[in-house]
């Protein structure tokens, strides 16, 4: 009994997680559900990252409402930046989309990569988590660059790669990227500053620095 209840946790987790590994946040069912922490290490701002939290959740909302049924689309921002991904009923509802997100406050720069066609397939999804999932744990693996300085998405195949990175980092992110295992196409949408920023970037107090995690305390009965 006990064995089996831990087996429907693991399984509970894991179809939790799913979103997360995206990176990104289906409009359908409203951006801010998978509303990412503040990582430690970021190289935004603390302002900056809340900003990008609240930019997928104000993103979703710009989808006609004629074409929600019918479409299946991601926002994801970093930095201020805004990638949309995913397919849409038609041209029209495409350039709608790009135009309304690209006139929300905050935003400096709208990548608008959906397509016009049938919304993907569960099956399809899956795969991208996992390919996702892959690309992160080789950056995780790469003693070269911080995964955190990346944020991955992956729409059809395609490996969006957005963060701020040296050009140093940068070339090795797509590297490891491209030589993944379902990987189509990477576009890289990295934002490049040079070496002294990194470097002057790493000694500020972090913005998503958390406070060192205390032991939990233990009771004995």
């Amino acid at each position: 009994m006990l064995q089996k209840l831990k087996l429907t946790l693991a399984a509970a987790a894991l179809i939790a997680a799913l979103p997360l590994l995206q990176g990104c946040v289906p409009a359908v069912i409203g951006a801010g559900a998978a509303a990412g922490v503040m990582t430690a290490h970021d190289r935004r701002s603390t302002g900056a990252q809340a900003d990008d939290e609240g930019l997928e959740w104000k993103a979703a909302q710009q989808i006609p409402e004629n074409d929600q049924a019918n479409a299946h689309v991601n926002f994801t921002a970093f930095n201020r930046r805004l990638l949309i991904t995913g397919e849409v009923p038609s041209e029209e509802a495409r350039n709608v989309i790009g135009e309304r997100v690209g006139k929300l406050d905050g935003v400096k720069e709208v990548f608008n990569e959906t397509v016009v066609g049938a919304a993907s397939s569960l099956s399809t999804r899956t795969n991208d988590s996992y390919v996702t999932s892959k690309v992160k744990a080789r950056l995780v693996d790469e003693k070269t660059l911080s995964a955190n300085h990346i944020k991955v998405v992956t729409e059809a195949g395609i490996v969006y790669l957005m963060g701020i990175v040296t050009e140093r980092e940068g070339k090795v992110a797509v590297a490891v990227t491209r030589t993944t295992a379902g990987v189509r196409k990477v576009v890289n949408l990295t934002e490049v500053i040079g070496d002294a920023e990194a470097k002057r970037l790493q000694t500020l107090p972090s913005a998503g620095t958390a406070p060192p995690s205390q032991p939990a305390p233990v009771e004995s009965r």
